[in-house]
């Protein structure tokens, strides 16, 4: 009959470093910074923030939502949003608006730099020809 394991005494363990057991993968402390990956963040991604960056700024207008393309090289985002404006009004503004919100916005939740960010016009729409249920008003 083999002797029955001895239980360690309770009480502070001695402090001081321990080797990982073998086969152990090594914690994040252990792995250099440059050893340990990176992250990839998707062109689509990136798109669907600026995207939303813009509707953010166009909250009030009666277009369709704004879209985006994105072209993404190493931390660098070049951007292209394609807005629907109403008119009149203070184009230029609006535009700088949306190109100061995709920067913001890029720059902070996928920690890219935007050098350029492209704002396409793609439709106006006439304040003057909106009925009160917010549709375009047919000319015939």
């Amino acid at each position: 009959m083999s002797p029955l394991p001895q239980a360690t005494p309770p009480g502070p363990t001695p402090a001081g470093p321990t080797a990982p057991p073998a086969g152990a993968r090594p914690t994040p402390a252990e792995v250099a910074p440059a050893d340990r990956g990176a992250t990839r963040i998707a062109d689509r991604v990136v798109a669907k923030i600026a995207a939303q960056a813009a509707r953010e700024v166009l909250a009030g207008s009666s277009g369709a939502p704004p879209h985006a393309t994105v072209t993404v090289h190493h931390d660098i985002a070049r951007v292209r949003v394609g807005v629907e404006l109403d008119y009149p009004g203070d184009l230029a503004a609006q535009c700088a608006a949306v190109r100061s919100r995709v920067v913001r916005r890029v720059e902070e939740y996928a920690n890219m730099s935007v050098p350029e960010v492209d704002v396409d016009i793609e439709q106006l729409h006439s304040v003057h020809t909106r009925t009160g249920a917010g549709r375009d008003r047919r000319l015939r």
